[in-house]
């Protein structure tokens, strides 16, 4: 049976322990990438973008172009850091592109 709460806790308390006990942050953390990778990109890379999967820490991107491709392999520390940051928590520690 479900834990009742009180009545005087903030709905912001509650979600997050509605989250927490219906394992639902890995569900959470992948819509919150994805919504970051397209503001931060643009959309330049958009437009190149076909598929994206956040597993675990790890963030497979599917890209339809080579080049673009090529060029993004180059800064992919900047990416995650900047993932990281507009997330504002760690939750991607690597980047495959493909």
């Amino acid at each position: 049976m479900a834990k009742r709460l009180s009545n005087d806790n903030h709905v912001g308390d509650i979600l997050k322990e509605i989250i927490q006990s219906n394992k639902l942050q890995p569900g959470m953390d992948q819509v919150a990438v994805l919504d970051a990778w397209k503001n931060l990109m643009g959309n330049g890379v958009n437009s190149y973008t076909r598929n994206m999967i956040l597993k675990g820490s790890t963030l497979y991107v599917e890209l339809t172009s080579a080049v673009l491709r090529e060029e993004l392999s180059f800064g992919k520390n900047k990416i995650i850091h900047m993932l990281n940051e507009e997330l504002g928590k760690e939750v991607v520690k690597e980047v495959v592109l493909r």
